[in-house]
């Protein structure tokens, strides 16, 4: 514990003011130490099974902090008016942060309260019945302090976990936008006790104007209801949530999403694996990167839904989606429905106008465009989707020329043997 540590328990805590101990009283009690010592690791083996169930090394911790706990009760006993910083400095400085490794706060102040009753039971072997009551007063008093010391180094040593965990979360996060190699990858996110190998999605929005250290734990918190896993990163302005074990639905997006800043939200594909999180993760930084662009988008919105503006941005792997998603299939099923698409779309969403343009009827239009929303799985009835399509035949286009303007390869025929 350090010095700060003490100070503010020091004055938290009043002296203890009582009858002075008699020379007798205290000299049995120093003689007792070892018998004390023994008799509360013995009391600890035999009332506390979980106590039985630790490794040696962990128990040899608590035992160190039981025997000097009654060693620093008998030097405050005798120094009741000291300022009681030295005896948590005591008590607790030795290896707090074994301590709060090996057990939980409750167990250890049922530690404590095993140690009171042992040295309670003691009392009438050590001082004259006069000081019976002085002297069980000192102990209760005594307890209670080292349970408020206990208590103040278990939220200090969650406290310091805490900020180590929100640090290295980040660094997981960060990790997997950069696209780090999977092994470095995998060791990074065992270390937060990531379990989930399937189903991962990336949000990324902007944090909230409130304070960021509610607002990480509210959505990692609101996160479990939808996921198997959850880490946060805040980088600047920008939130991003991983999710693992994804099993969200709509509404599940969107109360997620509520607890991001003003501004657009969005969400990557799932990831199948966590091989290709990373690219996932790119697709969700590239969508908020063009989000601006659609400002009427939905809250949260897919990053595939911004395929357009993603292009528009530069976005190669945007590009290539609407090639291979889109315009290829359309190219294989045949049929027409390029043709038909392509007209509907530039003459202003006309069926009619469709229909007398490729001179067939109306209802193989409406035929053809319901078989385009099969292929593709995207709607030219839907104003927004059939944006999306035409952004699609216009890139689809464009490859297709650059393709075709490429010099030929001149192949070489083996050599035969005559």
């Amino acid at each position: 514990m350090s010095d700060e540590q003490a100070a503010n328990l020091s004055q938290r805590i009043r002296p203890f003011r009582q009858a002075k101990a008699s020379p007798e009283t205290l000299k049995r009690l120093k003689q007792h130490l070892g018998v004390l010592s023994t008799v509360a690791l013995k009391h600890l083996d035999q009332s506390l099974p979980w106590y039985r169930g630790l490794r040696p090394e962990e128990r040899a911790a608590l035992g160190l902090v039981a025997q000097k706990g009654i060693a620093s009760f008998v030097s405050w006993y005798e120094r009741p008016t000291t300022s009681p910083q030295w005896v948590i400095n005591d008590v607790f400085g030795a290896a707090p942060t074994e301590l709060t490794r090996s057990i939980s706060l409750q167990k250890a102040l049922q530690l404590i309260r095993t140690i009171v009753e042992v040295v309670e039971s003691q009392v009438p072997d050590i001082a004259p019945e006069a000081e019976h009551t002085q002297l069980r007063e000192a102990v209760l008093r005594y307890s209670r302090e080292v349970a408020f010391a206990a208590a103040d180094v278990y939220a200090r040593a969650a406290e310091t976990r805490g900020a180590w965990d929100s640090r290295l979360e980040a660094l997981v996060v960060d990790a997997v936008m950069r696209g780090e190699s999977q092994d470095s990858l995998r060791s990074r996110i065992a270390a937060v006790g990531w379990k989930s190998h399937e189903n991962i999605m990336i949000m990324i929005g902007a944090t909230p104007a409130s304070s960021q250290v509610g607002f990480v734990s509210e959505l990692r918190r609101a996160a479990a209801r939808y996921s198997r896993d959850s880490l946060v990163g805040v980088h600047g302005e920008r939130a991003i949530l991983m999710l693992g074990g994804v099993d969200a639905d709509r509404a599940g997006l969107d109360r997620l999403a509520s607890f991001f800043g003003e501004g657009h939200v969005v969400y990557s594909p799932l990831a199948p694996t966590l091989k290709e999180a990373p690219s996932c993760a790119q697709a969700a930084f590239a969508a908020i990167a063009a989000a601006k662009a659609w400002p009427l988008a939905p809250r949260p919105v897919a990053a595939d839904d911004l395929w357009p503006e993603r292009v528009m941005n530069n976005d190669t792997e945007a590009r290539h989606a609407l090639v291979t998603g889109i315009y290829d299939p359309l190219l294989k099923a045949g049929n027409g429905l390029i043709e038909t698409l392509s007209s509907y779309l530039s003459l202003g969403h006309s069926l009619e106008g469709t229909a007398r343009e490729l001179f067939v009827h109306a209802n193989t239009v409406r035929y053809r465009l319901k078989r385009v929303c099969d292929v593709t799985g995207w709607d030219p009835l839907v104003p927004r989707e059939a944006f999306v399509l035409q952004t699609a035949l216009v890139v689809g286009r464009l490859d297709a020329e650059t393709i075709e303007n490429q010099p030929e390869t001149r192949q070489t025929m083996p050599r035969t043997g005559h």
